[in-house]
């Protein structure tokens, strides 16, 4: 499958989000920051794609992060991590939480994360259910040992140590080993409750159907192809569906495209005739129907918002 280019946010601008004075930077790989509410995070109110890992340590305050069409409620004390290709929208926060946020947050590159000494793939075998809810709330001992942590990488980058970023590096490769003991712990608990209530089987073929349409949206969007790989008819996988979200198959399908379509025209400068042929749509009046339809504008009336 060939995944369309859309726009990604790289580091360095995510890093021109907060003032200099709030960044700590080890090159041009991770940082660490200070991060109180800035007015250019409303960039964030529209689907964006991080390329590399964010790890968020909620200090105090609260806020709603949508990850690839998902709510969750980040809240004090607890850990939130953002996976490379995941699509964040923050929303606009009102003044009160506005004043209240705050967090620690590392920022690293793939390539970073590729060079330490963490196998990730042994490590997140036992944690694939955090790529479903990726928000963590620490308990109080996790809380204290990821606060020291996050304090001694900062006095290591602001220092003038030699060899500083291999100190870094080992660091972080320690506190994703506390991270997957954390997860794990919470595998172990989850596992636990299912051997008292199995899984509905509704929800098991939605979290199957998801990743399908994560996969495919791009190139698919009739319920019947999604139906076929599944190996269920596109009556029983609509019923499925309905049950364990709430909303319909189509419109699951309808809301990744959508998300798509919102990216490449809010941080890209992709033509909209390509934006056409990367989404699959026959031609471009099918795709302006379609888009005024779900977002009650033109594409061009969302790019210029």
């Amino acid at each position: 499958m060939v995944t369309p280019d859309i726009h990604t946010v790289s580091l360095a601008q995510f890093r021109q989000l907060f003032p200099a004075s709030d960044c700590i930077n080890v090159g041009d790989d991770v940082c660490v920051i200070d991060m109180k509410y800035d007015k250019n995070l409303n960039m964030l109110k529209h689907p964006c794609r991080f390329d590399g890992f964010l790890v968020f340590f909620c200090i105090s305050g609260q806020v709603r992060i949508t990850i690839n069409l998902t709510d969750f409620d980040v809240v004090e004390d607890s850990l939130f991590i953002n996976f490379p290709g995941d699509i964040i929208t923050v929303p606009e926060l009102d003044e009160a939480q506005k004043s209240s946020l705050h967090f620690i947050v590392m920022a690293m590159t793939k390539d970073y994360m590729s060079g330490l000494k963490v196998n990730m793939p042994q490590l997140m075998a036992r944690g694939v259910a955090l790529l479903n809810n990726p928000c963590i709330i620490l308990t109080g001992e996790e809380r204290s040992i990821a606060k020291k942590y996050l304090d001694l990488a900062s006095d290591i980058l602001k220092s003038n140590l030699m060899y500083k970023r291999e100190c870094i590096s080992s660091l972080l490769s320690s506190l994703f080993y506390l991270d997957g003991g954390v997860i794990e712990k919470r595998m172990k608990d989850v596992q636990a409750r299912k051997e008292v209530s199995k899984l509905d089987r509704s929800k098991v073929i939605f979290d199957r159907f998801i990743g399908v349409v994560s996969e495919y949206h791009t190139q698919e969007r009739g319920v019947a192809f999604y139906a076929d790989k599944l190996c269920l008819t596109p009556k029983y996988l609509s019923k499925l569906v309905k049950a364990a979200s709430g909303r319909s198959a189509p419109d699951w399908i309808d809301a990744y495209v959508m998300l798509e379509a919102k990216n490449m025209l809010k941080y890209s400068d992709i033509p909209i005739k390509e934006i056409v042929s990367r989404l699959n749509f026959p031609n471009p009046s099918t795709f302006h129907k379609f888009f005024k339809a779900k977002a009650g504008l033109t594409p061009l009336q969302y790019r210029k918002m």
